[in-house]
């Protein structure tokens, strides 16, 4: 039998632990000390069962390929159970059998945590290794790439300022960060904008990026995708695509992004990608102008096995203005749009009604964890070489790739330090708020809405969305058990 790691997956050695990751189904698996050794020898080329156990067992002391040979079978079988690894009775069948990625194998869609009270999901053993670790040994995992600043829309929501919009990521700068994070051994990297597809040498990017073997997301409108992008997408084997729908009803949709036919073009990209088995997910920001469309966008995107994540917390501009929270949803409107999800989502129904309003109501956090990912195992920069905790909080200012490596930025600057000494508990207000376990404080949204940019400053708004969202749920799981 041969075993080859099936396209859109991707092992890394993290730490002591083995790591896989898959794209399209979005499952992940940690491994101890001895599966990473077993997860080390897998590679895209097949490798018979004889292969992979004298690798495996040249790793170990006085144990022979003969020894290991019936558990590396069974590892590598589960494997090919969980979608990971493809196999054959021969090199050229496995080989063959790895086609990558298929809307045909997906069964159900499985949301994003995003708008549920996340904290009462059952975690998985592989979240649970993975944040142990990354909390003690900060690892660059996911690193996200401004290709430009400039796009061809003028969201109304945008938090960053359009006067801003007119700078292009070098190439040399471009190649000398790949490098840098294959050096670092960084999994992910995210193409972004701005319209990231905006820059002149996007394909070249994107073809580069994925022959470091990276684990590529891209983040665009869709509305300048052709079918030479498609083509190096599909002969990349990019893991994702994300964009942003904001309703069925076109006008609603270009209203939102000022660019009239927008919709359109976007819609239509979807179904390309969707076609050539190009794993897409859709955001759905809700505002003022779509609150009403919620529904029909998700029901569009789950018709086509599509994640639609819905974000009805629009932040503020990153240099303080709140120009663009007059389009906002107040918190009553956002009471609606979580009574729509509710009763349009039927993989959202059957989370919240696996909760406990006792539990809810007596829920507490670790004081000691951290917000989020951000200076943990993310980060990102702009074009101009600026690195940032995340895309939104870019009036922090972690360091510049011209002047300082980006290991250098992640192990020593003072700024990424500060975050990362950063905890939950230093949030007063949200650690002893009634609400927290329907609500995930942000320092980056806090820092933009405030006028001085200071992180620790709570927006009462989210406060009463969190309110709102504990209100409904709870009322739902009193008139439905």
């Amino acid at each position: 039998m041969y075993y080859a790691l099936r396209k859109g997956c991707y092992i890394r050695k993290i730490g002591d632990f083995g790591y896989i990751k898959s794209s399209g189904l979005f499952n992940d698996l940690a491994f101890d000390k001895s599966g990473q050794v077993f997860l080390s020898c897998l590679s895209r080329t097949p490798k018979s069962l004889e292969q992979l156990s004298e690798e495996i067992a040249s790793s170990f002391v006085d144990i022979t390929a003969e020894d290991i040979l019936y558990d590396v079978k069974e590892f590598c079988d589960n494997l090919v159970n969980d979608g990971y690894v493809v196999c054959g009775e021969t090199y050229r069948e496995a080989n063959d059998n790895n086609v990558g990625f298929n809307y045909s194998e997906v069964k159900q869609i499985n949301l994003e945590e995003d708008y549920t009270p996340k904290n009462f999901r059952s975690e998985t053993s592989t979240q649970e290794v993975l944040d142990e670790y990354f909390n003690s040994n900060p690892y660059l995992s996911n690193f996200q790439i401004e290709l430009t600043s400039r796009c061809n829309e003028r969201c109304i929501h945008c938090y960053i300022p359009h006067e801003y919009k007119n700078t292009d990521i070098s190439p040399d700068l471009y190649y000398n960060v790949l490098d840098q994070l294959q050096e670092m051994g960084t999994l992910g990297v995210t193409l972004s904008g701005g319209e990231p597809m905006a820059h002149s040498q996007f394909k070249e990017f994107l073809l580069a990026a994925k022959e470091k073997d990276f684990y590529v997301h891209v983040l665009t409108n869709l509305t300048l995708l052709d079918d030479d992008i498609v083509r190096i997408m599909k002969r990349g084997n990019v893991c994702g695509v994300q964009t942003s729908l904001y309703s069925m009803i076109p006008e609603h949709h270009d209203t939102i992004t000022a660019v009239k036919g927008s919709f359109e073009k976007t819609k239509a990209a979807i179904l390309k990608l969707i076609g050539n088995n190009i794993p897409v997910q859709i955001n759905c920001p809700v505002m003022k102008a779509n609150k009403d469309d919620v529904a029909d966008v998700i029901k569009w995107g789950h018709s086509h096995k599509i994640r639609v994540n819905v974000d009805y917390a629009i932040m503020a501009e990153y240099d303080h203005r709140t120009d663009n929270l007059a389009n906002r949803l107040s918190p009553e409107e956002c009471r609606d749009v979580i009574r729509s999800i509710i009763e349009c989502d039927e993989t959202y129904r059957d989370d919240i009604s696996k909760l406990d309003a006792a539990a809810v109501n007596k829920y507490d956090y670790d004081p000691n964890a951290p917000f989020c990912g951000v200076a943990i195992n993310t980060a990102c920069m702009v074009s101009n070489g600026n690195v940032y905790p995340c895309p939104g909080w870019q009036s922090y200012i972690c360091g510049n790739l011209y002047e300082k490596s980006l290991s250098e930025i992640w192990f020593d600057s003072d700024e990424i330090k500060q975050l990362r000494a950063l905890k939950r508990g230093d949030m007063k207000k949200c650690f002893s708020c009634k609400n927290k376990a329907f609500c995930s404080p942000c320092p980056g949204r806090f820092a933009n809405e405030s006028p001085t940019g200071n992180p620790m400053e709570v927006a009462e708004h989210f406060c009463a969305v969190a309110a709102v969202n504990k209100q409904v749920v709870l009322g739902y799981l009193k008139n439905n058990k």
